[in-house]
């Protein structure tokens, strides 16, 4: 069985997808997946439980790893321009099976992240309709969990109706909510600092490192996954108009803004409340209560309400993506490649993300499946360090106009160190389902994907 069998750039470079993309939607299609639950939950939780007020530099040692691994996206995206991100470039370099396993783990990420904020949105979205007397049927609030009562998140499913619809049309118009609804995540944010910056107390920032150095790695463990969507933009380089150089910059500008705004929120909410209080669901609007301040504070829980479909938007967009690749090459059914005459987007390939995510945010329980998302995105971060210098073995090193990882392959090698060390911190239990979904994986490509592969029918 030739599983290691490589797919040639050539062969990726057809496009049938209509390029429209500048630099300006790729850093907004980035900032939409990265800055959700991450700014308005994660920094609290890192706060209180934690790093303290020392939590800013958990975000910054997680911005560095995260930078490390952005640029070796940056220099397959500049030298590999095709669509399917991790899993398009593992084909070139390292070959079929190893595609597969980073496609599987990918597909599992999204569908995770996906369903996920569309359960958290809906249970934002109750909280608010609660503090307007009005209510939902108690088995139509959440998934299913007969002891709480609940059988089905009927708000979640809505959502992901409309999301999918809305990703079915051109690139240009899917993303241009997540624009605008990126600019209102922008004003929650400038709010929220303009009014806070003015009851900081810098007597909240001592002790500053109250759990240590241990405490901050912890937390940057943790607020790791804050930063993870990035790679949403290397599956939108066949509908980028110049794929080469601005897949590369929209990475890295929307990692380092990103990092800019979480470590300015995590001072001002230090600064306002005591870190021990910030473990909550809400901190940003909490903190804006805790000073009495209870109508910004609804503005905030508003626009975090609207902002959170930008997460969504970004990650089916990026799954669909991830699906109609996959399937180009055989490893899925083909009836995922087709593509809509009129929006020139993948169809059938949306539909079926939408379809699965709406099953996993309305009816199952994903506290098991939310521990797979930091294990499966540290191991897809780690082989694309990895490909990084298999890559420029292959090629060389990239010629004039395309992104350069410096210090190859020491900077690649730290990065895979690095995945893996935050991989250890996670527990058995964690590492048990990976294991179960990466059979699983392995099950698929084995009983499907090898055997319908266009390589191999090629070969044949």
């Amino acid at each position: 069985m030739e599983v290691f069998r490589k797919r040639p750039i050539e062969k990726n470079s057809t496009n049938v997808l209509k390029r429209e993309l500048k630099l300006k939607d790729l850093i907004m299609l980035g900032i939409g997946a990265i800055i959700g639950t991450g700014i308005f939950v994660v920094t609290g939780q890192a706060s209180a439980n934690y790093a303290g007020p020392a939590s800013m530099i958990s975000f910054i040692i997680a911005a560095l790893v995260v930078v490390l691994n952005g640029i070796c996206f940056a220099e397959f995206a500049s030298r590999v321009p095709v669509s399917g991100g991790p899993y398009s470039y593992m084909y070139v370099v390292f070959g079929e099976l190893t595609a597969w396993i980073a496609g599987w783990l990918l597909i599992c990420q999204y569908m995770l992240a996906v369903s996920s904020v569309a359960a958290g949105w809906s249970g934002y979205f109750q909280g608010f309709l609660s503090s307007v007397g009005v209510g939902l049927p108690q088995a139509l609030t959440a998934g299913y969990n007969p002891e709480e009562g609940t059988y089905i998140d009927l708000i979640a499913g809505l959502v992901m109706i409309l999301i999918t619809l809305w990703v079915t049309q051109e690139a240009k118009k899917a993303l241009r909510l997540n624009n605008a609804m990126v600019w209102v995540k922008f004003g929650v944010i400038i709010l929220f600092v303009a009014v806070g910056v003015f009851f900081v107390q810098p007597e909240n920032w001592q002790p500053y490192m109250p759990f240590g150095m241990q405490g901050v790695f912890n937390g940057a463990a943790l607020v790791f996954f804050a930063f993870l969507g990035f790679d949403s933009i290397s599956m939108a380089a066949e509908e980028v108009e110049n794929p080469r150089r601005d897949v590369p910059r929209g990475i890295i500008g929307s990692i380092l803004i990103a990092t800019i705004l979480y470590v300015i929120v995590t001072l001002i909410l230090t600064g306002i409340v005591p870190f021990s209080q910030l473990g909550v669901a809400d901190p940003v609007a909490f903190a804006m209560r805790y000073i009495n301040q209870g109508f910004t504070g609804s503005v905030i829980s508003v626009g975090t309400i609207l902002t959170l479909l930008t997460v969504t938007i970004s990650m089916l967009y990026s799954l669909a993506r991830l699906i109609y690749s996959i399937s180009k090459d055989g490893l899925l059914p083909k009836f995922l490649q087709q593509i809509d005459n009129k929006h020139r987007t993948p169809k059938n390939a949306t539909f079926v993300a939408g379809a699965f995510g709406l099953f996993f945010a309305a009816a199952f329980p994903l506290n098991i499946l939310a521990e797979l998302t930091n294990i499966t995105a540290l191991t897809c971060l780690a082989l694309m360090a990895l490909g990084v210098i298999r890559l420029r073995k292959m090629l060389g090193e990239p010629k004039k106009g395309e992104f350069k990882v410096p210090f190859v392959p020491l900077l690649p090698i730290i990065s895979v160190i690095s995945c893996v060390f935050l991989m250890l911190q996670l527990d058995k239990v964690t590492w048990t389902v990976f294991i179960i979904a990466l059979l699983l994986g392995l099950l698929i490509y084995f009983g499907y994907g090898y055997k319908h592969s266009d390589l191999n029918e090629k070969r044949s």
